[in-house]
């Protein structure tokens, strides 16, 4: 079955909501998506402020990212569920 931008972007900030550490290509397979099509959605909920993000400390002193939803996302998260679910 192919997702709709919607329904990929419903997907991404379920996942993200209960996984906010995970890296793209985590993201990636867990979608089903190319890792260019994960990150094109990544880009997008940024740019429309639906999520932000922010650095944190992994192991081996390096850098990661938090993918954190903001209250606008939450908000459009709800409707895009009910829009998933219909």
């Amino acid at each position: 079955m192919k997702m709709h931008q919607t329904d990929s972007e419903y997907m991404l900030l379920k996942i993200l909501k209960d996984n906010p550490e995970m890296t793209q290509r985590e993201l990636s397979r867990e979608l089903g998506l190319s890792l260019g099509k994960t990150n094109y959605l990544i880009h997008a909920l940024l740019g429309k402020g639906w999520m932000k993000l922010a650095n944190f400390k992994r192991s081996n002193n390096k850098l990661g990212y938090l993918y954190l939803i903001t209250p606008k996302g939450i908000e459009e998260k709800s409707i895009l569920a009910k829009n998933f679910l219909e």
